[in-house]
């Protein structure tokens, strides 16, 4: 029987998500598995080793689990939270261990992220009995702490929960022991995560922000006036992770071109057409109608916008992008995707059918429309905490996710330039506007990063109007 320790760490890509493999030996385990599951059995068998257990830290809310299907495939049990009624798997309560070889993994309920989350102590007997890491899931980050905006109506009580898994929990075990957190830099579940990957809890006592107010109250006032958005897709997320009702996937589904003609069809019938490609080429050509998200921000935004119950067809920047594109929308649950227009707005140009366009702004330009004073809406669809460091006078903001509400905002009678920190989201807003017969649309490509390499008159929020 092989006998060497493994770890490794499964990334998502666009989620930030991290999820884990361990063992020793012939056995594994794997903690919060991507809904694209088989790289889990096929690393496992690569170490000689089968999956034996499945531990989920919490009902995840921005991405589909994996554990039905990964369990299905491996025989492997599948364990979560004893404080949320899921309707699949076995509860796991404070001090359990799972044995794998010298391995051992230790159940630490840490509630205040949401009430049944765990965290999963890592030990090595071989080398003695003091834990060497501690898998936190949303509780703990690599300079961040969880969010606790999930319970509105129970505000100060999951901070204070929290407070207590953090401090008397967590830290507790040790300034030696490694830190595994559930998602790294860019995941909704954070707003300030360090790019880096790796910690300690020692490391993080002493220079995570969150952990520096040791103050039970100053904590608790801290996480009750935090902003975390919530994209309408969470709910969709919520369910299937307490339900284990996702289908399963059998491997990535094939995703088929559809020539000009079935690509028409196909949005006659219902289909949503979603451009993948940059604001650039979105902006040069554009089939009326579509929702431009490009490529790398779907895991970011397609929650936002995309309903459930309708097909998709995409328009891609080439063929090779179809299934990593279909790999971000089935980790959000979109299963209803329909094909992809084959040789892409080219095929589309070539039939003579109608697209439109989005026109560019450069920062200079814009700069000079507002010193003129010119007739026309600056739309910053950025975050709430980006607006506050600064933005260009006269700005109106609406963040991006709630722009589909706020339309109301913006007037219809003028030339609208949508804004952010670099031009891809502020692109998503132009096609949200031309959907909704917005006739007058730019986009501001290069937006905040550009002015900043300009020079641009930056102002802080609550100096203009707007």
């Amino acid at each position: 029987m092989p006998s060497s320790m493994f770890l490794e760490i499964i990334r998502s890509e666009g989620l930030a998500h991290l999820s884990y493999l361990i063992g020793h030996g012939d056995k594994a385990a794997v903690i919060d598995p991507r809904r694209d599951c088989r790289i889990y059995a096929q690393k496992a068998l690569g170490h000689g080793a089968r999956i034996k257990y499945i531990f989920e830290t919490h009902r995840n809310e921005d991405y589909v689990i994996g554990s039905k299907e990964l369990s299905e495939l491996t025989g492997a049990k599948i364990y979560h939270g004893k404080h949320l009624e899921f309707q699949y798997g076995l509860p796991a309560g404070e001090g359990e261990e799972f044995e794998l070889g010298d391995l051992v993994l230790k159940v630490l309920e840490t509630p205040g992220h949401t009430f049944e989350s765990l965290s999963i102590v890592l030990f090595d007997r071989s080398s003695g009995d003091e834990p060497i890491g501690v898998f936190t899931g949303d509780a703990l980050f690599v300079g961040d702490v969880g969010r606790t905006d999930f319970f509105p109506d129970r505000a100060e009580e999951v901070a204070g929960l929290l407070y207590d898994s953090l401090f008397s929990k967590l830290l507790p075990l040790g300034d030696h022991v490694i830190l595994f957190p559930a998602h790294g830099a860019g995941s909704v579940c954070g707003e300030s995560m360090s790019e880096r990957e790796f910690s300690t809890l020692g490391y993080e006592k002493r220079f995570n922000p969150a952990l520096r107010k040791t103050d039970r109250d100053a904590f608790i006032k801290h996480k009750i006036s935090e902003h975390h958005d919530q994209p309408p897709y969470f709910r969709q997320m919520e369910k299937y992770n307490l339900e284990g009702t996702a289908a399963p996937l059998r491997g990535t589904p094939m995703t088929f071109p559809l020539d000009a003609d079935e690509f028409e069809a196909k949005v006659k019938q219902g289909a949503l057409i979603l451009d993948t490609r940059s604001p650039e080429a979105i902006g040069g050509a554009l089939i009326p109608g579509s929702l431009g998200i490009p490529l790398e921000m779907i895991p970011s935004f397609a929650g936002w916008f995309l309903p459930y119950d309708r097909d998709i067809v995409m328009v891609l920047h080439d063929f090779g992008e179809s299934e990593k594109a279909v790999r971000f929308l089935l980790r959000l649950g979109y299963d209803r995707i329909a094909g992809f227009l084959e040789e892409g707005l080219f095929a589309w140009e070539t039939s003579g059918r109608n697209y439109e366009t989005i026109p560019s702004v450069h920062a200079k330009d814009l700069v000079g429309r507002i010193e003129a004073k010119e007739e026309f809406t600056l739309l910053d669809v950025r975050k709430t905490s980006e607006v506050r460091r600064g933005k260009l006078p006269g700005a109106v903001h609406i963040y991006l996710g709630e722009l589909p509400g706020k339309l109301d905002r913006v007037p219809k009678d003028r030339p609208v330039v949508t804004f952010c920190g670099s031009g891809m989201r502020a692109i998503i807003a132009a096609t949200i506007l031309k959907k909704s017969g917005f006739d007058k649309v730019e986009n501001a490509l290069g937006s905040m990063a550009a002015c900043s390499a300009i020079g641009c008159p930056i102002v802080q929020e609550g100096n203009s109007a707007g």
